[in-house]
């Protein structure tokens, strides 16, 4: 790895340091201040590479019966607009880290192991009712900088014509890493829980629903 690229804690340090301006990044005050959820930063481990499986299993890839380190779980919800209507044909975009907390990207430079059964990115379409279901293991925490440790989640974005796209995060219900974490306390304490997924036992989906702003 050069010397010239950042590690994923210069980056994210870097991110953090700015502020509440980032977070809001594309955004407008109208958007920030309506129904919508909350926007958080895109980072710097969107896939830059091309993959040809980028579909809703990300736990085993095409042509393989290995499946992903990690706690399997299954993360579902609907699109909502700002009067509370689903929406339909919405792309929703999502990647995150293995269960060891590494992104499977160039400018992760941690020392922890990419696994390579692992998908990592997938990208699907909410069905008529603004549904939309995955299946993945729990990403893993990461370091970013001393007294600074990512807690476990997993990034969306998502888009439909007439409608703002939205870049947000989406986190764990009950995880003590979130109280602490600087990217997710840029939403004010009483906005937070509108990012955070809940699941009513240890063998149910976690529910993320989430709500774009028309434009």
């Amino acid at each position: 790895m050069s010397e010239t690229k950042f590690s994923r804690r210069d980056m994210l340090g870097a991110t953090a340091a700015v502020g509440t301006g980032l977070v809001l990044t594309g955004c407008s005050e109208s958007q920030a201040s309506a129904n919508a959820t909350p926007a958080q930063i895109e980072g710097p481990f969107y896939p830059v590479a091309d993959q040809a499986d980028k579909d809703a299993d990300l736990t085993m890839l095409k042509g393989s019966d290995k499946i992903a380190v990690g706690e399997v779980i299954i993360v579902e919800g609907k699109i909502l607009d700002d009067d509370g209507l689903t929406i339909a044909d919405a792309v929703v975009d999502i990647w995150q880290a293995n269960a060891a907390g590494r992104y499977a990207h160039e400018a992760d430079t941690s020392s922890t192991p990419v696994d390579l059964n692992f998908q990592g990115w997938a990208i699907m379409k909410t069905k008529g009712d603004g549904s939309y279901r995955f299946k993945t293991v729990k990403p893993g925490p990461y370091p970013v900088q001393r007294g600074w440790v990512r807690p476990p989640h997993i990034h969306f974005k998502i888009s439909r014509r007439g409608y703002r796209e939205l870049t947000t995060q989406m986190y764990f219900d009950a995880e003590p890493l979130n109280k602490i974490d600087q990217i997710l306390g840029e939403i004010p304490k009483d906005q937070q829980s509108r990012v955070i997924a809940k699941r009513e036992d240890d063998s149910a989906p976690f529910l993320f629903n989430v709500v774009l702003a028309k434009i």
